[in-house]
Formats: C-alpha cells, sequence, structure tokens
C-alpha cells in the first residue's frame, strides 16, 4: 500500500514539473512580442515533404526532332497545352526585324482548313483559349483547354503553324493592327524604358532589337519574307510540344506525331547554337535618355550585364533579385518590409514603384532596378537603388539571405498551380537547358546559396563594373552615367 501511495505521490510530482516547465516556456515566450507567434529570424524551410508530391515530366523526342513533354496533375480536368520555339527578335536581322511577331499575328488569320471564323468558333464552342506571344529568343502558341479537348487543340495549333494562308489582304490588314499595337506599347513607360535598355546594352546586336520591330519594317513586310523565317526557324530541334493537366503522355505523343510529323529537321548553318556563335551579344556600358515633356512621371532601369541561362551563378542571381524585392505605393507593406531597398524607398517616398529584375538568355542577361518616381525624387531613389546593390558586395547577413531563399522556393511552388506557368516552364527550359530541371535539384541548388556566394556574385556582376542606364519621361533630374559609375564600388551605407 505504501509503495502503491509512493507511486502515486511520484507521478504527481512529475506532473507539476512537466506544468511548471511548460508555463515557464509559455511565459517566456509571452514576455517577447516578437517570438509570441515566431521568431523574427528566418529559419531554412525543408521542401522535400512537397517536392516528393510533385509529378514527374515525361519527355519523347520524335524523329524530326521536336520533343514532346508532359506533366499529368492529379485531380487535373483542364489542360494547357502549347508549341514553345526558339525563334523571336534575335533570330532577326535589321532587314526583317518584327517578322517573327508579324507571324503571331497573322497566323490566327486563316488557315487552308479553317477560315478565321471558322477558327474562332470552334475554340469557343469548346471552352478553350487560344493564344501567343513573342518574345527576344523565344516564341510560344499555346491553347488551354478541357482534358478530353487536348486532342483538338494539337490539331489547331498545327493547323495555324503548318497551314496558315498567309494571305496578302491579311497581312495588309494586320499592319494597321501592329502600328497601333506599338503606339499603345510606348505608351506603357516600363515597355518603353526596357526596350531602350536593350537597344542600349545590346547596341548593334541582335538582342538590341525591338520585338515589334521598326515603323518603316512592319509597313513593308511581305508574304515571302514571313514564308522564308518560318522555314528558317520553325524547324523540329528548336520545337518544343509541352503539356501540363490532365493529359495522357502517350496519345499526345501519337497526335502530335501526325499533326507535326511534317515538320523538317534541323539545318546545321541556322541552329540556334550557330547564329548565336556567329551574332554573340555584347553587354555594352552606356547611358540613354528619351526625354517627354509632356509627363512628370521618370521611370529608369539601372542594368549590370547579368548571367546566361545556363551561368552556375544564374541561381544566386535570382536570390539576389528576391532581396532586393519590389514595392508599388499602393502596396500594404513597406517600412516593414524585409527588404532593406523597399523599406528605405517605402519609408522616405523615393519612389511610386520599383521593382528588381534579372534577365536570363543563352549567352547574356540584365541584372537590376527600374523604378518610377519623378524629377524632385530621382536622384536619391538612384542613389538608394545603387546603394542597396553595391551594398550586396561587401555586407550581406545570413538571416537576408534565408528569408530571400525562402521566399524565392515559395514563389516557384506557387507556380505549380497554374497548368500555364508548369507548362511554359517545361517549355522554357527544354529549350534553354536541353532538359526538364527537376524541383529538387533547382531547390538543392538554391539552398547551397549562402551570404559569402552572394558577395562573390556580386563582386562579379556589380563592384566597379560597367552598366547599362535608360531613362524615360522627366529626366531631367537624372544623374550622369559618371555618378552611377562611381556608386558601383562606392562602400558609403
Amino acid at each position: 500500500m505504501r509503495a502503491l501511495t509512493g507511486l502515486l505521490r511520484s507521478n504527481q510530482q512529475g506532473r507539476e514539473a512537466v506544468g511548471c516547465a511548460a508555463w515557464r516556456q509559455c511565459s517566456t515566450a509571452l514576455a517577447s512580442p516578437f517570438t509570441r507567434f515566431s521568431s523574427p529570424a528566418p529559419t531554412a524551410i525543408d521542401h522535400t515533404p512537397l517536392l516528393s508530391t510533385l509529378p514527374d515530366t515525361q519527355i519523347t523526342t520524335l524523329p524530326n526532332g521536336i520533343r514532346v513533354a508532359t506533366e499529368r496533375i492529379p485531380f487535373a480536368e483542364t489542360t494547357t497545352v502549347g508549341v514553345w520555339i526558339n525563334s523571336g527578335s534575335r533570330f532577326e536581322t535589321d532587314a526583317n526585324n518584327g517578322v517573327a511577331h508579324f507571324l503571331e499575328h497573322i497566323l490566327f488569320k486563316g488557315t487552308k482548313r479553317r477560315t478565321v471564323k471558322e477558327l474562332e468558333i470552334e475554340v469557343e464552342n469548346m471552352g478553350g483559349q487560344l493564344n501567343a506571344y513573342t518574345g527576344r529568343e523565344q516564341t510560344c502558341y499555346y491553347a488551354k483547354v478541357l482534358g478530353k479537348d487536348v486532342d483538338k487543340g494539337i490539331d489547331i495549333l498545327s493547323d495555324i503553324l503548318l497551314n496558315s494562308n498567309l494571305d496578302d489582304r491579311a497581312i495588309n490588314r494586320e499592319r494597321d493592327v501592329i502600328l497601333r499595337e506599338m503606339e499603345e506599347v510606348n505608351k506603357q513607360m516600363s515597355e518603353l524604358v526596357f526596350d531602350h535598355l536593350h537597344a542600349t546594352a545590346f547596341q548593334h546586336n541582335a538582342l538590341g532589337r525591338t520585338i515589334l520591330g521598326p515603323v518603316e519594317n512592319i509597313k513593308s513586310i511581305n508574304r515571302d519574307q514571313l514564308v522564308q523565317y518560318i522555314r528558317t526557324h520553325y524547324r523540329g530541334p528548336r520545337m518544343v510540344v509541352a503539356a501540363a493537366g490532365a493529359v495522357d503522355h502517350d496519345q499526345l505523343v501519337k497526335k502530335v506525331s501526325q499533326a507535326f510529323g511534317s515538320v523538317p529537321g534541323e539545318e546545321p548553318s541556322t541552329s540556334v547554337h550557330q547564329l548565336i556563335e556567329k551574332e554573340p551579344a555584347v553587354f555594352t556600358g552606356s547611358y540613354v535618355q528619351d526625354c517627354l515633356p509632356d509627363t512628370t512621371e521618370c521611370s529608369f532601369a539601372v542594368a549590370f550585364k547579368g548571367a546566361s541561362w545556363t551561368d552556375p551563378d544564374s541561381i544566386p542571381l535570382m536570390v539576389m533579385q528576391t532581396m532586393l524585392g519590389g514595392w508599388d505605393k499602393n502596396s500594404s507593406i513597406g517600412k516593414h518590409a524585409s527588404s532593406q531597398l523597399t523599406q528605405t524607398v517605402a519609408s522616405e517616398g523615393l519612389a511610386d514603384a520599383f521593382m528588381a529584375f534579372n534577365t536570363n538568355y543563352h549567352d547574356s542577361g540584365l541584372f537590376g532596378v527600374y523604378g518610377v518616381t519623378d524629377r524632385a525624387r530621382c536622384n536619391d531613389l538612384a542613389f538608394a537603388i545603387m546603394n542597396g546593390m553595391t551594398k550586396m558586395c561587401y555586407d550581406v547577413s545570413e538571416t537576408e539571405v534565408t528569408r530571400a531563399k525562402n521566399q524565392l522556393k515559395a514563389s516557384l511552388m506557387f507556380f505549380q498551380d497554374s497548368t500555364h506557368q508548369v507548362a511554359e516552364s517545361i517549355g522554357r527550359e527544354l529549350l534553354v537547358y536541353g532538359r526538364r530541371l527537376p524541383k529538387a535539384e533547382l531547390f538543392a541548388r538554391i539552398d547551397a546559396v549562402n551570404a559569402d556566394s552572394v558577395r562573390a556574385v556580386a563582386d562579379r556582376f556589380i563592384f566597379d563594373k560597367e552598366m547599362a542606364i535608360a531613362a524615360a519621361g522627366d529626366v531631367q533630374g537624372m544623374p550622369d552615367y559618371e555618378w552611377f559609375r562611381r556608386q558601383s564600388f562606392s562602400l558609403r551605407n
């Protein structure tokens, strides 16, 4: 009996000890407002459980070189299927600059099997969406359809790409449409500034050409130029058919083989590798201003030469872009954001908006910051931007890097919720890497970034390096190029 009583007493004392320890832990947490809910210091997040649930990418290469890649997303009822092509304004000449974008418009204006009306009705009847876009190095034609209509989507895409009429009357009508589009694009300051930025950073280079092309080319492009561009660049090894969502890989491969089997293989003289080797990207430190007297805004971009797609330092630059961040005056965050540049710009009211960018190409890139402000504040904003970028060369904390890596990996995981984003990443990665980059590998490379590697990469791309600057609007208050150049090695806070 005494033994039982002693056992009960010891158990009670143990529970009291555990309770006191729990109370002390709780009271300690409640005593600090910073640790009441979580610690302000970020910790690295392990995404392994999530990565293991991602679907595998199935890839099949057809005899003519076209790659068919799919990711079947569980429980998805819709599919994004598209054709990604290694063609764009970079692979044009001064004489036909704008032809790739012109094609994007004219291919939807009727085929040998479908009129414009029949094409639109067929897409609308199945509740789908048909769209396209053109970049400097890639062109994409894609459709969003229900899972049961994937074959129809492929049939429509192959029809517009391989059997378009390219009617002279439609071409003449489309000129006015593109010229109006150019007017609207030039009214968007961000589009105007980035066109100027590429033109000055890659002077007399293919990457410096605009996507829409000059007005005189748009007015003179003819059917022969369109046909010749298709024959030269729409080749099997330069095309990827990618699909994500409710899609069966084997069935898609069979359909693509039938629909795109007539696409010719690669000509060695016009391969992407040969064209880039013939006209490589050459970065030039320079400054261009476009004074627009009718606006009170001053928009500008500062860019250093960045990394190519396959450069190992492209991953640290992604982390650095996240560290710099972005902000606009309508944002709910600002003064308490994790980015020190965002804190400075928001608390001191230096800009209406800004964003860091990291643009990759086959053999070059652009890394920098774009900002929107006015004449009175542009000098202060320029100093804040240059100080924020140069500071990464010598003053980087592991806390900042860890937080940026968590944010970057989360944003990449968010893309998995969109079939369009998944299909686009498949198509782009197969074109630039030659393979699908597994998320596990990408996250491992992101996790490998630390403060030391950020400083080393910043030293390679930023410290005492030439830069390209483009400004548009009310630019009278902008500093000159020598001022920006000095800031690239300034160690002031």
